[in-house]
């Protein structure tokens, strides 16, 4: 194993076995400070900021809301490591929920990515800039869409035959645009967080009721 650089608040190795990042995996279960990517033998360590984790909560917010207004049942699994042997790789997403598919993995203890669905949307905060491609990552693992934002622009992305297109509006959500989300996360930066909330709350409630 070998240290090859060091990008803004991580770290990235090289020649790291599959069995180490398992290894790692399990040791840093109880630490949430720490984020790993896996990709074929490349392994980052991140430390999130403070900025991420903000962005991180409200954009899990929004999905949160929207679902609970709009009926939509889901299941959150946060930050669950997704991995496959098969492909070397693995990740840790920002935030990720199970939405078209939730009543697949609804009673499962265990999810295993090579005969269960992935999570159908997946949030990338990605304002400390990951030196490894976590979208081929998603891509590889399967995951139909993928919100990133890296502190000032927001992006979704929508998978296609193995590649990602990007999208004016959500394909789970599709109450949602770009716009509208981006510019929500725009007037986090000036409310309260509860404020902010009931605001977008109210937002969803008269544009489903529309």
């Amino acid at each position: 194993m070998t240290a090859a650089t060091a990008p803004r608040h991580g770290v990235v190795l090289h020649a790291v076995s599959w069995s180490t990042y398992q290894s790692l995996i399990h040791d840093l279960g109880d630490d949430p400070g720490k984020r790993l990517t896996y990709d074929q033998g490349n392994l980052e360590i991140m430390v999130p900021l403070p900025p991420h984790e903000r962005y991180k909560s409200r954009l899990s917010r929004i999905v949160e809301v929207t679902t609970e207004e709009t009926a939509t049942e889901i299941a959150s699994l946060g930050s669950t490591t997704w991995s496959r042997n098969d492909l070397q790789r693995g990740l840790e997403p920002d935030a990720c929920f199970y939405i078209q598919h939730e009543q697949a993995i609804r009673s499962k203890e265990e999810i295993d990515l090579t005969v269960d669905p992935p999570p159908d949307l997946a949030i990338e905060v990605d304002n400390t800039y990951s030196s490894l491609n976590r979208l081929a990552i998603y891509a590889a693992l399967g995951v139909p869409e993928v919100w990133r934002f890296d502190g000032e622009t927001l992006t979704l992305y929508r998978l296609e035959e193995g590649q990602y297109v990007i999208q004016e509006t959500s394909t789970a959500l599709p109450l949602l645009s770009q716009a509208d989300i981006l510019r929500f996360l725009q007037a986090s930066q000036t409310m309260g967080e509860t404020s902010w909330v009931r605001a977008f709350r109210q937002w969803v409630r008269e544009k489903h009721q529309a």
